[in-house]
């Protein structure tokens, strides 16, 4: 049975950048993730937006963790080769009662330590931001908002970890916790974990498992929150309204969330939404015409030229809310147990700093944190040609044909690009896709998810019919020809 110093549940996010954090020290580590691939809960959903944390209250552990999270990010993509986006955002105001309350949250954000700030009127939002309706009369302006992958982030933080040790077990749900009875060695393991591949026991259980981490919880015996689903729809436009906008624009935040925002995203394709709505069932990703025409109406308040028929794409995701605050502590009841629940908006931006926090609280209760001699700190940026200019294109076909050998039309993947997210860890259709866009452009895939499918199944010696698109039970093909 093996042991580990530290056993992460979730492979998401939190869950990655913890193992990427905890992979620093001399410790035994192990990430169990119930789907087939990283990433494929709560982060696959993710806008990709590193907030400044201009709306988030004072005092919370949210706005702390969003702050510091922020600045830790640009250290991290740089070292992991990421593509990121200082776009900067703008919190829109329409009416003079809109623009005092853009004044209190510049002050409230500004306690917070976010840099820059800045109120800017109708001439430098008409310069600026051209497609902006003209109802618009002023903004809060925050260069430190930025835009980034937030698929390829995980997979950047999970490749790393693993390169520093970190083992990843994946299909791998969680199915029963034991606490276990005292041992008589000095720091004997704690807690064991049933799942499908066998037992594992562990000194130290981080709780990061999205919208189940309630469940998880109870199956340790501790309880004490509920993870209650909220929905967002989002629409992701067509690249050719790829300048529609020049920052993240956001309206008025209310209560419940950011509102419905217009999105620059890391890959070019705008994105509007999302909704917030709060459901029953944390599998339900259904989108709904309501939701459609809430976030066309709340999108079109600030850009008025976003049409229907510019919606490529319809995706919904769920948030994990558990209350208005992030849950992160160690649970007294149950030494060794950590929490690490309700990792809602803005969880993307606070993961780096999540993951220092967590360091620290294990530190706080025993787990000697003795750096090693040698952590590998950089990775090697990942080559799109929907990223790089033509001459840089061209002498990557030089060097290697396969560059272009153009699987997917739309976003322009090639067939080396495919092979390189396989070689890196993709094992499904939707894992090729969150990796190098290919199936994420207008046609759906209509062009390319053959040729995907053919060049995963060579390459991990497979047959077509056991092709996934996001693991078992999702299989594109039910059967061959001559085949029962």
């Amino acid at each position: 049975m093996s042991e580990y110093d530290v056993l992460i549940i979730g492979g998401g996010v939190v869950g990655a950048s913890i193992a990427r954090a905890l992979s620093r020290y001399k410790l035994s580590i192990a990430l169990f993730e119930k789907e087939e691939e990283p990433a494929f809960g709560v982060s696959k959903s993710n806008s990709g937006i590193i907030h400044s944390g201009t709306q988030e209250l004072p005092g919370s552990l949210k706005a702390k963790l969003c702050v510091q999270g922020n600045a830790l990010t640009r250290g991290i993509v740089r070292e992991l080769g990421i593509d990121f986006k200082e776009t900067g955002s703008l919190i829109v105001a329409f009416t003079e009662e809109e623009r005092l309350e853009l004044l209190r949250i510049k002050k409230d954000s500004e306690s917070l330590g976010v840099p820059g700030l800045k109120m800017v009127g109708r001439a430098w939002l008409k310069k600026r931001e051209p497609n902006l309706s003209g109802r618009a009369s002023a903004a809060l302006y925050a260069p430190t908002t930025g835009i980034i992958s937030p698929y390829r982030l995980v997979y950047a933080l999970c490749e790393n970890a693993a390169r520093n040790g970190v083992e990843f077990h994946l299909s791998s749900k969680a199915e029963k916790i034991s606490a276990l009875p005292a041992s008589g060695r000095k720091n004997g393991p704690r807690f064991e974990i049933s799942t499908p591949e066998g037992h594992f026991r562990t000194r130290y259980l981080i709780n990061a498992a999205g919208l189940y981490a309630d469940e998880i919880s109870r199956m340790a015996g501790v309880g004490g929150f509920e993870i209650k689903p909220r929905k967002g729809e989002e629409f992701l436009l067509d690249k050719k309204r790829e300048h529609l906008v020049n920052h993240v624009l956001y309206p008025l935040p209310t209560k419940n969330s950011k509102g419905i925002l217009v999105i620059k995203t890391s890959d070019g394709n705008p994105m509007i939404g999302p909704t917030a709505h709060d459901v029953a069932d944390k599998e339900d990703l259904s989108t709904s015409d309501e939701g459609l025409k809430e976030v066309l109406e709340g999108a079109r308040k600030m850009i008025p030229s976003i049409s229907e028929s510019d919606i490529i794409a319809y995706f919904s995701g769920l948030r994990p809310v558990a209350g208005r605050d992030f849950i992160i502590r160690h649970e007294s009841s149950l030494p060794g147990f950590l929490n690490v629940a309700g990792i809602q908006s803005p969880g993307l931006t606070s993961a780096p700093a999540i993951a220092l926090m967590v360091s620290d609280i294990l530190k706080d209760n025993g787990l000697i944190l003795k750096k090693k001699a040698l952590f590998h700190r950089h990775e090697r940026a990942e080559n799109h040609l929907f990223a790089i200019p033509a001459d840089k294109a061209k002498k990557l076909i030089k060097k290697d044909a396969s560059y272009g050998d153009i699987v997917c039309r739309c976003e322009m993947v090639s067939a080396k690009e495919v092979s390189d997210a396989i070689d890196r860890g993709a094992t499904t259709l939707d894992g090729i896709k969150f990796r190098t866009r290919a199936q994420a452009g207008r046609c759906h895939g209509g062009f390319c998810t053959t040729r995907v499918m053919k060049i995963l199944a060579e390459k991990t010696g497979s047959i077509l019919t056991e092709v996934t698109k996001r693991g078992p039970s999702s299989e594109i093909v039910k059967g061959e020809r001559g085949n029962d």
